[in-house]
């Protein structure tokens, strides 16, 4: 299966999970974007990680990791998110010590909270960017920009407890919307939704 790789565009705050992230990664040479929820403890690693100029006095759970691997000579070689199933995102470390390769399951927060310790790169397949990727829509700038302000009906809407109540239409258009906002947090659980849906038709 053809691999494409990631790179970390940032973290939005999710507007209807507290304590929850979206981990927005992009696709190296296109225009797809990888929304992932993931907790706050682990938002905050990757933040950390991603602000050079940061050093917490003590390690962090994965600077640890990484010093570890540093003393004991393993070297991440990369991460793979390798399926979706339910929603769920499930990766792989690759690691090598002493010329031996070694395959570690890992939960993705994690394994990207790593990738960018070790500056390694971060893969996945094409079907899964097929299947839970978002597109930008033609003539948006790539950069990151201000959410737009929600109104309380889309963001009721948008709740978990009413998802399964609209039409697959209606949420298409939601997800749409959403992209166009870059608002992945609610793009991703819109998406979700979608996948659970179409999943059942088959």
């Amino acid at each position: 299966m053809q691999q494409i790789r990631l790179y970390v565009k940032g973290l939005s705050y999710s507007q209807t999970q507290s304590g929850a992230y979206a981990l927005v990664l992009g696709e190296e040479s296109g225009e797809r974007r990888l929304p992932i929820i993931i907790g706050g403890f682990e938002a905050q690693s990757i933040a950390i990680a991603l602000e050079k100029d940061m050093n917490p006095p003590r390690p962090l759970t994965h600077d640890l990791f990484k010093n570890f691997a540093d003393q004991f000579k393993i070297t991440l070689k990369e991460v793979l998110i390798h399926k979706l199933q339910d929603g769920v995102f499930y990766s792989i470390l690759v690691c090598e010590r002493e010329g031996e390769t070694h395959s570690l399951d890992a939960r993705t927060s994690d394994a990207v909270a790593l990738a960018i310790r070790f500056k390694t790169p971060i893969f996945t397949y094409e079907e899964i960017l097929d299947k839970a990727g978002v597109i930008l829509g033609e003539g948006q700038a790539d950069t990151e920009k201000g959410k737009s302000s929600k109104t309380k009906s889309t963001e009721k809407s948008s709740s978990p407890g009413l998802l399964s109540t609209q039409s697959l239409e209606s949420l298409k258009k939601q997800m749409d919307e959403a992209v166009r906002n870059e608002d992945y947090e609610r793009a991703a659980r819109l998406r979700d939704e979608i996948e659970k849906r179409e999943g059942n038709k088959d």
